[in-house]
């Protein structure tokens, strides 16, 4: 027999648990499907614990550098205070109770299983058939993508998942990947006596970000002995009593444990989406300015929503929220702006933390914009100079050729991410880098070193 509900949200991560919450508060029949957290991957095994296992880690760090500028220090890394805040603070022992009972307590109905759509606003959980009157909205994240390395299948690997529970630093690890994951964990166990090599198939590490910018961060990883490998991938795992072994192009690599952070799973094929003559097969699912899945026909399905990871906008827990409120508004009829995405931030919360928005050099030219670009070192700026050890990274702004507006700009260096605001308003209000130079900055702050960007640009015209 099949249940009726007004919406039908599959995937409680954090804009479908908003949406869904939002929309149970407002009185309708709200059905939430979830087969793991309510909540999603942010606050039990991405945001949330891995930004409380870096503060931890970044504290080591900033107390190793009282030496060159206060004095003396003595640093005896334990990695239990931070394991302790994760279990207890942060995820309540991976316990989604709380989240759960919001959700229950705003009206809402929760389902724990996988849902798939059998036909339009149909969904099917385990035995269960839910047929949705006004629409079903998709926000089903992503999991850890596990390459299809020889031998990988059978170690006892790490993911992002496995690494936030950890309770002690192992003496060892080789992380596969450098993008933001993995940059960010390898740096963290680094920090707490984790002797660290990254292997990254990509010419350098955070492949999709400047190069000025992984340039810096690669600097950083050696001066603090982490060993980065790029331009190749693992061949080869295998593990015995002692440990595990990576071949990467003529090297073995042995360490107690491996971390696999090589890019996300979305799972679209498990969906049902081609049900409904959707495309499956790619990177994303094509949404309108509204949210609204779009068909291969290239109308957008009125009674079907996708938000967050899945739609290609950014796999970060601000572009969900944002796609929530926009799919929320649209659903309740109310008059709402389209979506825009050319201003997406992004931070990666390495030390040096490397912040960006918009897009990039490479971007540009597979776009065919004609850009012209410009970066300034960190610790040229007064800011920088006075702040001292730990003062590595760049503002790196990308422009219009001809008009010189804001497409792009990166912020690596002592909160960075912080920088980014600034950088993050001027690309969304499509603003010059002439403006961007006439602004007055605070001194001497970081992101006055905007204006030394700025300056640069217009003094290579």
């Amino acid at each position: 027999m099949t249940e009726r509900a007004d919406v039908v949200v599959i995937g409680m991560g954090p804009g479908g648990e908003h949406l869904a919450g939002e929309l149970a508060a407002d009185g309708l029949d709200v059905v939430g499907i979830e087969a793991n957290l309510v909540g999603g991957e942010c606050p039990y095994y991405g945001c949330i614990p891995t930004k409380m296992m870096i503060r931890s880690a970044d504290a080591l760090a900033e107390a190793r550098r009282v030496d060159e500028v206060a004095g003396r220090a003595e640093v005896h890394p334990d990695f239990t205070p931070v394991a302790t805040r994760i279990r207890d603070e942060a995820t309540t022992d991976w316990d989604d109770a709380i989240a759960a009972d919001r959700f229950v307590s705003q009206g809402g109905r929760l389902v724990r299983g996988h849902g798939r759509l059998l036909a339009p606003r149909t969904v099917q959980v385990g035995d269960e058939q839910i047929h949705a009157r006004r629409a079903v909205v998709l926000n089903t994240g992503t999991a850890p993508a596990i390459p299809p390395i020889p031998g990988l299948a059978d170690a006892p690997y790490w993911t992002n998942r496995d690494a936030v529970r950890a309770t002690t630093a192992p003496e060892s690890m080789i992380v596969l990947g450098g993008g933001p994951i993995g940059v960010e964990l390898a740096q963290a166990f680094a920090r707490f006596g984790t002797r660290v090599t990254l292997v990254e198939v990509a010419d350098r590490l955070l492949p999709g970000e400047e190069p000025a910018a992984s340039e810096v961060l690669a600097e950083v990883f050696r001066a603090e002995g982490i060993e980065v490998l790029t331009g190749d991938g693992a061949s080869s795992v295998r593990s015995d009593a002692r440990g595990i072994t990576v071949v990467v192009g003529e090297q073995e690599l042995r360490a107690e444990r491996l971390l696999v952070a090589a890019g996300r799973d979305l799972g679209l094929d498990r969906l049902g989406l081609d049900t409904l003559g959707v495309d499956a097969s790619g990177r994303a699912v094509a949404v309108d300015e509204f949210c609204r899945v779009v068909g291969a026909d290239g109308e957008a399905l009125e009674a079907l929503y996708a938000i967050g990871d899945m739609t290609g906008k950014g796999a970060f827990t601000h572009v969900s929220m944002y796609q929530a409120e926009v799919a929320l508004a649209h659903l309740r009829g109310e008059e709402t702006e389209p979506a825009e995405y050319h201003a997406v931030p992004r931070v990666t919360f390495t030390d040096p933390e490397v912040g960006a928005v918009g897009l990039t050099a490479a971007q540009a030219q597979e776009q065919g914009i004609p850009v012209r670009s410009t970066s300034v070192p960190v610790a040229h700026s007064s800011r920088g100079f006075i702040h001292g050890p730990g003062n590595d990274g760049v503002i790196s702004l990308l422009a219009h050729g001809e008009s010189g507006m804001l497409l792009g700009a990166t912020s690596a260096g002592p909160r960075g991410g912080e920088v980014l605001g600034l950088l993050t308003v001027a690309v969304a209000q499509r603003l010059s880098v002439h403006a961007l130079s006439r602004m007055i900055y605070a001194f001497p702050t970081f992101h006055r070193a905007v204006l030394d960007a700025a300056q640069q640009w217009l003094a290579n015209e």
